[in-house]
């Protein structure tokens, strides 16, 4: 069948348009609309968060009480000259600050303060003396069990636990805290316990015990700079008298007079090699006229060699040599021989002085080479000797500083403002009421928004009809029954209750679906049971009937065969006997006066309903109802339980769908919708059912929807 709805009806209920979101994207006027609607279990959640933070504040929390003392770090400069850099003084860098602020809160130095205060009896710093809480108890009674049973033994357990003094001094630990202010050599030491006197007491024990500990550490110190000094000073004095004894027979042993000496030494030596240098010169000059006069004699000629010598007997022989004289000649070459001899002579005589005062000078420059090393064998020997000695005198002079220095150790640090009994400090009530009621909101919110993101329920018309597109034609409040067949008397003594008024809209809304040719034969079907579909069905036949009209209302659910529960006295026979067409139908059916509209029930049949209702026989039984009644109402099995509604809406003029308020999930009546689909079927109309006006209220539409809003109050009967 098509959907022939009249344009009059979509005007009298007009569908709302609701703008398309992207996947992405979030409506936030409908997320305040559900936080709006979730206010009371907002502010239920927030109220239930501040009580349970008061009464943890209040009840609960123990109090924890503060207490603190200033000191302040000496500033010094370093000298490196002075013992004050070795013995005493700290930097005032911020390193050094945080490094006394370490050694304040290490454990060697909390130790002390559990062993001077007896910590390790006070409960709060030792757990074995307090009572361990019922958790606890469970948790060690688990691992005991645990223990027997895996057979790990006692020793093992106790080798891991800490004594009281170590459980002491980390419970003291976390108590303390300390601070540099910056800018200053300022720091604070805070201590937070249980007790306003114990937190005092902690801290300025703890002041003293560091005061006294810095003094200790430079005591022990300058002891020990003693112990040192005087040993190193033995030392350098045994090492200054086996230098000066080394050096003494190291000048006995060299022939050194002295470095004026030396320099002297050095002088000659340089005049000396002037002069040899000076000696083979001419050594080379007297060789080379050697051996140009050789080479004279080997030329031959008498001319040349008078004009290249220059001597005079030569030269006098020249001429007569010319005249032929042979004498000549010879006196010629004996003088010539002479000048070779003579110059052989003067070179041999200069290269022996040149032999001779090179042998001089080496052995000159071997003694300034031996006196030049003993030399410095000697000064560095009076160096180290000297340094050995300023060595000696400065550390014996730091040993007698160091001496005199014994016992006159004070603190780096002093006490600017002793700890006075400590003010509370948590719990901090004002701000744990504060922090659990935003909690509380923020878990109230999320309660709601999950809620709210989570359910998958149609909780008012404008949410249905945008899911699934069809107009939603009543809104039925759900009845106060105790019992179906308590139905039709309510619907009959209250005739202007908010579920009859309700029901009278559904059947207005129905009729004018199809203002030309209004339905006659109406199926009323659901997705699943119990959403009411059959309190639908004899609520509209009950409505139909107040108007004059004869009216038949037919069970075909025969499967469960409920009407049996809201009608008692139905006689014999039902929808299969009126199916076989041996018993005229008006025998059939039985005239409720309650209801005021005939009734069919349904029978037990061995053959499948669904085969029953797609026979031409059902399909003639509508048709003769059709024509004697004014409305046929068939209330057929959900349509996702069984085929049976898909069977009978082939032969129906208008089909109403009912959705059960906040119950039925939107897959559900998608898949019911594809079922008829399927079946080539199109619903008239969707009826929300068993909504409760509290529900209604509490999720925040009790203001805005008809019979169950909270403007029509006035106009409805009370239930």
């Amino acid at each position: 069948m098509n959907d022939t709805r009249h344009p009059l009806f979509e005007q009298a209920v007009p569908r709302p348009s609701r703008p398309e979101l992207a996947d992405d994207e979030i409506d936030l006027v409908e997320l305040l609309r559900a936080l709006w609607r979730g206010k009371l279990t907002i502010m239920l959640v927030t109220a239930l968060a501040i009580l349970a933070g008061g009464y943890y504040a209040l009840g609960l929390a123990q109090p924890q009480y503060r207490s603190s003392a200033k000191l302040m770090l000496e500033a010094r400069s370093n000298q490196v000259v002075d013992i004050e850099s070795v013995m005493s003084g700290v930097s005032t860098e911020t390193a050094a600050l945080n490094t006394e602020i370490e050694i304040i809160l290490s454990r060697r130095l909390l130790g002390k303060l559990v062993d001077e205060l007896a910590l390790v009896d006070d409960p709060e710093f030792n757990p074995d003396l307090r009572s361990p809480p019922l958790i606890a108890q469970a948790r060690s009674r688990v691992q005991a069990l645990l223990s027997a049973l895996l057979g790990t033994g006692t020793a093992q357990q106790e080798s891991t636990t800490k004594t009281p003094r170590a459980e002491a001094v980390d419970g003291l630990r976390d108590a303390l805290s300390a601070s540099v202010q910056r800018d200053t050599y300022v720091f604070t030491i805070s201590a937070t316990t249980g007790s306003a006197d114990k937190s005092a007491r902690i801290v300025n024990t703890l002041a003293d015990l560091y005061l006294q500990d810095q003094i200790s550490v430079k005591f022990e110190a300058t002891e020990t700079a003693v112990t040192w000094l005087s040993k190193r000073v033995t030392e350098l004095e045994q090492d200054l008298r086996e230098r000066e004894e080394t050096l003494k027979a190291a000048r006995a042993e060299t022939d050194l007079v002295s470095p004026e000496t030396l320099q002297g030494l050095n002088l000659r030596s340089k005049d000396m090699r002037e002069r040899l240098e000076e000696m083979r010169a001419r050594a080379r000059e007297a060789e080379a006229e050697v051996i140009r006069l050789q080479e004279l004699r080997d030329t031959g000629n008498r001319e040349s060699i008078a004009e290249e010598t220059g001597d005079p007997s030569l030269r006098q022989l020249l001429t007569p040599i010319a005249r032929g004289d042979a004498e000549a000649k010879t006196l010629f070459d004996q003088r010539l021989d002479t000048l070779i001899a003579g110059a052989r002579e003067a070179h041999e005589r200069i290269l022996g002085q040149t032999n001779a005062l090179a042998t001089s000078y080496q052995n000159l420059q071997r003694r300034i080479d031996r006196q030049s090393a003993d030399l410095v064998r000697i000064q560095q020997m009076e160096r180290e000797t000297e340094t050995t000695r300023t060595l000696y005198e400065t550390f014996l002079t730091r040993l007698k500083e160091t001496t005199v220095q014994r016992g006159l150790q004070q603190a780096d640090s002093r006490v600017l403002s002793d700890a006075i009994p400590g003010e509370k400090v948590a719990p901090r009530t004002a701000l744990i009421v504060a922090l659990s009621m935003v909690l509380g909101l923020m878990a109230g919110t999320a309660i709601v928004l999950v809620r709210q993101f989570m359910h998958d329920t149609f909780r008012n018309a404008e949410d249905l009809e945008a899911a699934i597109g069809l107009p939603v034609l009543g809104q039925i409040p759900k009845m106060p029954l105790k019992a179906r067949e308590d139905l039709i008397g309510y619907l009959r003594d209250k005739p202007t209750s908010a579920p009859a008024e309700a029901v009278r809209n559904l059947r207005t809304s129905l009729l004018l679906s199809n203002i030309d040719n209004p339905p006659k034969v109406i199926m009323s079907t659901s997705a699943l049971p119990g959403e009411g579909k059959t309190t639908q069905s004899i609520a509209l036949a009950q409505n139909l009937a107040g108007l004059g009209k004869k009216v038949l209302l037919i069970e075909g659910d025969i499967r469960r065969r409920v009407f049996a529960e809201y009608f008692r006295n139905a006689p014999q026979g039902g929808v299969l006997t009126a199916l076989s067409g041996e018993v005229p139908l008006h025998e059939v059916v039985f005239h409720d006066d309650r209801l005021g509209a005939d009734v069919l029930m349904g029978e037990k049949s061995r053959a499948n309903a669904a085969d029953l209702f797609s026979s031409d026989t059902f399909s003639a039984f509508v048709a003769r109802a059709r024509n004697a009644y004014d409305f046929v109402i068939i209330d057929t099995p959900p349509v996702l339980v069984v085929p049976d509604a898909r069977v009978i809406g082939q032969h129906v003029d208008a089909i109403m769908f009912t959705v059960a308020w906040n119950s039925t999930q939107h897959s559900q009546v998608a898949a019911a919708l594809r079922e008829f689909a399927s079946a080539n079927l199109t619903i008239t109309g969707i009826a929300l059912a068993q909504i409760d006006p509290k529900g209604m209220r509490r999720y925040g539409y009790g203001g805005k929807y008809g019979a169950y809003g909270a403007y029509g109050r006035g106009y409805y009967e009370a239930a």
